[in-house]
């Protein structure tokens, strides 16, 4: 299994809120997690790297041979994202000037061919393969609300000012109820995690020409950067490109 990290600050911001890493764990098992901070610029900051960190720290300390079915590592995930929740919520309370501040938060766990996404906001997970792109994961926005009553359209959505209202993070209330998904990951798909800085930017049918080229998986993730830089780079730019398709994948 292979990955790839970017992220960027974009061409008009200043400070870069997003934050993403992956872990493995000795046995294989990898979480993959991305987040875009808000609440300005301490409070973004502190919101994504902490949620990152904790998670990360969490992961590595797991004795993942006591996890025997899917539901334990789901019940690991939701966990794990509401301590993240209770941690960042809780320094907010106690610091006035970070009040508000949260962040989203994208966690992939993938154990060879199986995949649980835990998502909180409106950074996207993808799965890209020759079939097209599927977005797993949909946005807890102002705007899909607005979706799903009929209000707008799907025309209506993209263009319309609030498209960036979020309406759950990390952080930003005492308890958090994540949407979970589970996929598989044949030996043809990518799994794509990314922030708003690259979805708002890059329409999917592109991402996913990119993401099939025959260019690196190092210059695929820098190609996805470069155009949502190209076409306005108004916000923070970070993804996290899996290749599952050139590897032998064991089942831990």
């Amino acid at each position: 299994m292979q990955f790839e990290i970017l992220s960027d600050v974009g061409r008009k911001r200043t400070v870069n809120e997003d934050r993403a890493a992956v872990y493995t764990l000795p046995n294989g098992i990898i979480l993959a997690v991305i987040a875009d901070g808000m609440g300005g610029h301490q409070g973004g900051d502190y919101a994504s790297s902490t949620a990152i960190q904790l998670i990360g720290e969490q992961f590595m300390k797991l004795d993942s041979t006591s996890f025997e079915e899917d539901q334990h590592w789901v019940e690991w995930l939701r966990e794990a994202v509401n301590h993240v929740n209770r941690v960042i919520y809780n320094y907010a309370n106690d610091n006035e000037n970070l009040k508000g501040m949260g962040t989203t938060l994208e966690a992939a766990l993938i154990r060879g061919r199986s995949c649980l996404v835990s998502h909180t906001g409106d950074s996207r997970v993808y799965a890209i393969n020759d079939n097209g792109i599927c977005q797993v994961t949909r946005d807890h926005s102002y705007v899909n609300v607005l979706l799903d009553s009929g209000e707008i359209t799907e025309a209506e959505a993209a263009v319309h000012p609030q498209k960036n209202w979020i309406m759950k993070a990390i952080g930003s209330e005492k308890t958090i109820e994540p949407d979970h998904y589970s996929i598989e990951l044949d030996e043809k798909t990518y799994l794509l995690l990314c922030t708003d800085g690259l979805s708002n930017k890059v329409d999917q049918q592109l991402m996913r020409e990119v993401v099939l080229s025959d260019a690196t998986l190092h210059d695929k993730a820098k190609k996805l950067v470069d155009l949502a830089n190209e076409m306005g780079g108004e916000d923070n730019i970070s993804v996290i490109l899996v290749d599952s398709t050139k590897s032998e994948v064991n089942n831990p």
